[in-house]
């Protein structure tokens, strides 16, 4: 019965860290969006890469690469990235269609 209590108990604690980390990607994704003045397609991210890494105090978090598309036109589909470690993001990456890349890069862990 106790074991089932902890699965049941990690179970949740993993849905929910995931629900944060996603909800914090989307907000991320839509607010680089703006910045450049594309649109935010089907305004969802989508978990590509999940790892444990521990953070600038040492901490283990789970670090989430989540991957989005954007376009300016509404034709032409364009992919952009996001880092996370837990809930922060890291860093947001733009492959913009003028052939330049935005890139947002927080400086510390």
């Amino acid at each position: 019965m106790e074991l089932a209590f902890i699965v049941l108990a990690l179970l949740g604690w993993w849905w929910y860290s995931g629900s944060v980390a996603r909800d914090a990607a989307i907000r991320a994704a839509r607010l680089a969006c703006q910045h450049q003045s594309v649109q935010l397609l089907d305004e969802t991210v989508a978990l590509v890469q999940i790892r444990p890494r521990r953070d600038g105090s040492g901490r283990v978090r789970l670090w989430r690469r989540y991957e989005f598309e954007f376009t300016d036109t509404g034709a032409q589909r364009r992919t952009g990235s996001l880092e996370l470690l837990g809930p922060r993001v890291l860093a947001t990456h733009l492959d913009l269609p003028d052939g330049g890349l935005y890139e947002d890069v927080e400086d510390s862990l």
